[in-house]
């Protein structure tokens, strides 16, 4: 019996020597996700051209940070925000970090700030 206690006494030590918990994650890991995220979609908007349609960017572009729908005269209006660069190192992406795409029934008509504040 006292062999059974000494061994266990032994390995239980190494056999949780093994085990790691985190939480959070590492800030540089966390830091190149965010920062390989915006070089991307900087990379992405500088090839976009006026009349792409709406299935092409999002293609190219994968799902938006932000997305937001309206309706002005006879015209339908979605504009899709996509993070492209950081503000405050909060760990929250909001609208003034990312770049609006604007699009005018389906087709791509403009974006950056003025294109949303125009509209």
């Amino acid at each position: 019996m006292k062999h059974i206690a000494l061994a266990l006494a032994v390995i239980s030590p190494l056999a949780l020597s093994g085990c790691v918990i985190s939480v959070g994650g590492d800030g540089d890991h966390y830091s190149a996700d965010w920062e390989d995220r915006e070089q991307n979609n900087r990379k992405h908007v500088s090839q976009l051209e006026k009349n792409m349609t709406y299935e092409s960017v999002v293609r190219t572009m994968g799902v938006a940070d932000f997305n937001e729908m309206l309706e002005k005269g006879d015209h339908a209006y979605r504009i899709l925000f996509y993070r492209t660069n950081r503000t405050m190192d909060d760990g929250m992406t909001t609208k003034d970090e990312c770049t609006p795409l604007i699009f005018e029934d389906g087709v791509l008509v403009g974006w950056g700030d003025s294109a949303y504040q125009y509209l």
